[in-house]
């Protein structure tokens, strides 16, 4: 993946709003669709990252406005401009895609559209565009814990996990999971059980279902008035690096992240490490700490500066977190 190497900060308003070119599909800056059909089109070129196209599109404020900016409009004559790769190929292939996501009654959000999570506006890593099935609260989900641990969990892991987030929803918070086997699975299921809210964050596109058996579960997630979240296109099939990805969205949608039973190299274990990095709180049950020397050592030493905090029960998050104000306490005491 080439390498964003210059600021658009440089850029003035006049440049930025430019109109497209004359021969290229009309697009609206500030039109939620349009501005869709732009972003899809900047992410299937490959030219940035997600993460860097997200910076962009705060910078700049509209995905539209990056399709047709040129080396001469940035004075960047010395220098590559990687946005000239994309086309207006680009562009109608995107907008045939979002004509049939509508048609699917897909849900897509860009991260300048109204409905993006504000709880993920906060984190630099942020993804650029994400899809949604069920209901994503606003306001009730500001309220979210991450409940997370490894897919080859112990009964008594499981079970740790389900109280965990039985607990949690009895007391009126969001418990969010990935939707994978074991510790995922349970802590979904403890929340079900509760009456309250669950949120699952993929770690494929919307329209599959990974593992296969957890399709009921993730139907039983929508029914229950939660929601399905992923931040890949909605054919996404389960990869190694989708998985780690959608561990640090799960992060920036939360107030904090548990995990549960997490080896040394777990998504369970990055995920914490992300939510450090974040300014988000981190939670390390007792019975972790115990048995793994990299949960010590987060708790004990930290991590870029930030500490994680010992639990051995369910009210202890609840009281650490302050829900009234949604502050965190300080992570380095």
């Amino acid at each position: 993946m080439p390498t964003f190497g210059a600021s658009i900060r440089s850029a003035s308003p006049e440049t930025l709003s430019m109109p497209m070119p004359k021969d290229a599909p009309h697009l609206t800056r500030g039109d939620d669709r349009d501005e869709l059909i732009a972003t899809v089109a900047l992410l299937r070129a490959e030219v940035l990252s997600p993460t860097k196209l997200s910076a962009l599109l705060e910078d700049v404020g509209s995905a539209v406005d990056l399709l047709p900016i040129s080396k001469a409009n940035l004075g960047w004559e010395a220098r590559p401009l990687l946005l000239d790769a994309v086309g207006e190929e680009h562009v109608a292939k995107a907008r045939q895609e979002v004509v049939e996501w509508e048609a699917a009654g897909l849900d897509a959000r860009t991260l300048l559209h109204q409905t993006y999570p504000t709880s993920l506006q906060g984190i630099f890593d942020k993804p650029p565009l994400l899809f949604v099935s069920g209901a994503w609260d606003e306001q009730l989900d500001s309220r979210a814990v991450a409940v997370v641990g490894t897919r080859t969990s112990t009964p008594e892991g499981c079970r740790r996990a389900y109280r965990l987030a039985h607990s949690l929803a009895e007391a009126g918070v969001t418990v969010i999971s990935g939707l994978a086997r074991g510790i995922d699975t349970c802590a979904h299921q403890g929340a079900l059980r509760a009456g309250g809210r669950t949120v699952a964050v993929m770690g494929t596109g919307i329209t599959k279902r990974y593992p296969k058996e957890n399709a009921p579960l993730a139907d039983a997630i929508v029914e229950s008035g939660g929601a399905l979240i992923s931040q890949f296109f909605p054919a996404q099939p389960p990869t190694k690096w989708t998985f780690p990805v959608r561990n640090v969205t799960m992060s920036g949608l939360t107030l904090a992240t548990i995990a549960v039973e997490a080896g040394a190299t777990s998504g369970a274990k990055m995920q914490a490490e992300a939510a450090l990095t974040h300014g988000r709180a981190v939670f390390l049950p007792s019975s972790l700490v115990a048995a793994h020397p990299w949960a010590r050592a987060m708790i004990e030493k930290g991590f870029r500066g930030a500490h994680a905090i010992e639990i051995s029960s369910p009210e202890q998050v609840t009281e650490l977190l302050d829900f009234s104000s949604l502050t965190l306490p300080s992570l380095s005491a």
